[in-house]
């Protein structure tokens, strides 16, 4: 067990322990809450917030089991107490009609706490009918929403927590420090889209560990302003990989640095261990990857940069990508490549990719043919077992 894992844990047992002896508890039943999935209990949820966020001492925000409707809930702080925990037994359902959350952005919104730790439960946020409206073209389909979202917060942890169909992405961590998310359970079509599994971006010190992500967009996503993460036993699949960006599609944006993507495994995915970038003017940069320890089982692109991304084919800008990649680490990743060209780095011809390492990586096309590499305007290094061959 790394000292990520263990660190991370021992603080969980002991913050959860400490609250439930010593703290005063906001039941969400005992304020009017009726746990039958139809009758909204959005009032019953913001009593016991507020009761919680106001008290002085520690304090319990809790959910029985049972299926509670609720529609947006903004959980604001700062609060008076620095240690609130959220134990969640039951389910939360999001309202049926899409268009209640749709153009909301955020269904569970944690904004300015610090000391918050989320225990448990399931996030149902009834997508496939939004899903079902975007697929059929119609012009009047909403966005959607993030089912819980973690904004400008300091030391946050969610644990145990399982989120299903959710409208846009699952989980999203933005402008926060010291975020921990142990033992996510993320569950949505692979034909969902957006439904991104946990997006960080502007942040630092965020740490996910032991997640099992199945879903229709990136499992992991990192945007610009990320900095210092740590991910460590994440499975992933469905779904379109652990992606760094997209980035540069704005002239001025923040850098991601500091990454660290280990003992993970890849399923029929559409990418393993993906960076992505516009081709268009920017000051963005990668800086500082590490990813170790990566299994692949018929990924379609195990290993990929791509400075010309562009989904869909759609109005791309077809300029030059401006994000500065450089010091990019590929150990110990090995498996199935779903096509020929299992790496494949498409780099910046006005930047191009600097310091890529690769040690120790076995790849092959369909469990036994050789695969080969893709390089254009990339320079590197390789050691150890190199398969396919290195196009550096």
């Amino acid at each position: 067990m790394s000292n990520h894992i263990f660190l991370t844990l021992t603080t969980i047992i002991a913050t959860v322990l400490f609250t439930k002896t010593t703290a005063v508890t906001y039941n969400v039943r005992n304020l009017g809450a009726k746990p039958d999935g139809r009758t909204d209990a959005t009032k019953a949820f913001m009593t016991a917030w507020s009761s919680a966020c106001g008290s002085t001492m520690a304090a319990t925000m809790y959910v029985p089991k049972g299926r509670y409707m609720v529609g947006g809930l903004k959980f604001n702080g700062p609060c008076k107490s620095g240690a609130i925990t959220v134990r969640i037994d039951g389910t939360l359902v999001a309202p049926s009609n899409y268009f209640v959350l749709g153009n909301a952005k955020f269904w569970l919104l944690f904004h300015a706490v610090q000391g918050v730790t989320i225990v448990g439960g399931t996030l149902d946020a009834q997508g496939a009918g939004l899903w079902a409206c975007k697929s059929s073209g119609k012009r009047t389909c909403p966005d959607g929403a993030t089912s819980l979202a973690i904004s400008n917060s300091n030391n946050v942890i969610v644990y145990g927590l399982s989120s299903v169909n959710s409208q846009m992405f699952h989980i999203a961590i933005n402008g926060c420090r010291n975020v921990r998310v142990v033992g996510a359970n993320v569950v949505a079509p692979w034909n969902s889209p957006n439904t991104d599994g946990i997006h960080v971006q502007l942040s630092t010190g965020v740490t996910i560990l032991n997640s099992k992500i199945s879903t229709g967009d990136d499992c992991l996503s990192i945007g610009p302003g990320a900095t210092n993460l740590w991910i460590e036993g994440v499975a992933c699949g469905p779904g379109h990989g652990i992606s760094i960006g997209s980035l540069g599609k704005d002239l001025n944006e923040r850098g991601v640095s500091n990454v660290t993507v280990k003992r993970v495994t890849f399923k029929g995915t559409d990418n393993g261990l993906r960076i992505k970038a516009w081709a268009r003017p920017s000051n963005g940069f990668v800086n500082g990857v590490l990813f170790q320890n990566a299994v692949m089982t018929n990924v379609q692109n195990p290993i990929v940069i791509d400075q010309h991304y562009c989904p869909g084919g759609k109005n791309c800008p077809r300029q030059v990508s401006g994000v500065k990649i450089s010091n990019v680490k590929y150990q110990d990743v090995h498996g199935t490549s779903a096509t020929k060209v299992a790496v494949k780095f498409d780099c910046s011809k006005k930047y191009p990719c600097r310091g890529i390492t690769m040690r120790d990586v076995n790849l092959s096309f369909k469990n036994q043919l050789p695969a080969s590499a893709y390089c254009v305007n990339a320079a590197g290094t390789t050691s150890g077992v190199m398969k396919p061959t290195s196009c550096f």
